[in-house]
């Protein structure tokens, strides 16, 4: 066992504190990563705060980790001590069902296991994630970061990354495709950038005109303000995809019309009832599709590090120290973050 310094938010109400922790000894196929950055995923607070249903505490956030390999299991093959590394959103899943078995360990039919505030598969433990100095995860979990990727601006990429790539990749978009792109936030402004570099022509859609500029500055085409319905009305049957990343309730019908015909809505942020209710008619009439995708397996997360890697991608990203993880969680509440924070973990282990 080893000892191992954190943060964790204790229960629903109250701020995240210090909190200290065993690891696991190292199992043979396990790799032990001192942990370099860890990126602050808006799920952190939502698990920090029971949205999602009842957490179990103490919570030890963080699945979008950066680090580099200190010791190795006995049968561990792929990595060195000394290698970059990355563990995103997943430590472990069945390995054995047919997802599973076609590199979607996302969709395990037995259930993944979360980097956080989920049961070990062997000894039942509750796995605690990257706000802490170093994290031992198997080794089919565990992400090779390339040599171009800027190790400080890498972590996102591991969820905000994969969650946009992974749809976009699936179900095929190409050049000269019309993307619109739902929210500007840390999901959406990867969408523009695959989109982009994917060849698409690329819309945001956003609430407010005071974004247009920011929405051209990420890379977008286009910017359609959702608010102004000349501007909605004029770009119906006009797009092959829309990606949304919006995270909270909104009429989906408005933007379903936007689509052509066989044109495909996916969702990506929303994962609570819809509401007000999808027209069936906006779906029916048009032959259009909608559907949802849920981050990314293994090794479609280590083709998106290479991606960006080949494309000179990165997250927009804000440093932090780890002393600052409860202004930065009220920071994210009300958007006041472009577009992701990254925590700095020297400010852990060196408080």
């Amino acid at each position: 066992m080893s000892q191992t310094k954190a943060y964790a938010a204790k229960s629903a109400t109250t701020p995240l504190v210090p909190f200290s922790f065993e690891r696991r000894d190292l199992r043979d196929n396990d790799v032990n990563i001192d942990i370099l950055y860890c990126g602050v995923c808006h799920s952190d607070i939502h698990v920090a705060e029971s949205d999602w249903g009842p957490s179990e505490y103490p919570v030890v956030p963080g699945h979008e980790i950066v680090g580099r390999v200190t010791d190795i299991g006995n049968k561990v093959s792929k990595y060195k001590v000394g290698d970059l590394v990355g563990v995103g959103c997943m430590v472990d899943s069945c390995q054995t069902c047919s997802s599973c078995k076609q590199d979607l360990e996302q969709y395990c039919e037995n259930s993944f296991v979360g980097t956080y505030g989920f049961k070990d598969l062997i000894d039942g433990t509750l796995t605690y994630g990257g706000y802490s100095d170093h994290i031992v995860v198997r080794e089919e979990f565990v992400l090779s970061i390339p040599e171009a990727l800027d190790a400080s601006k890498a972590a996102p990429l591991l969820c905000a990354g994969v969650t946009t790539y992974s749809p976009l990749r699936h179900y095929g978009v190409k050049a000269g495709d019309k993307v619109g792109i739902l929210g500007m936030g840390g999901l959406g402004h990867m969408g523009v950038k695959f989109a982009k570099a994917l060849g698409a022509e690329v819309t945001i859609f956003t609430r407010s005109e005071s974004k247009i500029a920011e929405a051209k500055k990420q890379g977008a085409d286009h910017v359609i303000v959702s608010t102004d319905d000349a501007q909605m009305q004029a770009a119906a049957m006009n797009f092959d995809f829309l990606l949304d990343t919006i995270p909270v309730q909104h009429d989906l019908n408005p933007y379903l019309n936007c689509l052509k015909v066989d044109g495909m809505h996916i969702l990506v942020g929303l994962i609570e009832p819809m509401e007000p209710a999808v027209h069936a008619a906006n779906l029916v009439l048009k032959r259009r599709i909608l559907t949802g995708s849920l981050i990314g397996g293994i090794a479609e997360t280590q083709e998106v590090l290479d991606f960006c890697a080949e494309h000179n991608i990165e997250c927009d990203a804000e440093m932090i120290n780890i002393q600052d993880i409860n202004d930065s969680y009220k920071r994210m509440k009300k958007g006041d973050v472009k577009y992701r924070f990254i925590i700095d973990m020297k400010s852990l282990k060196n408080s």
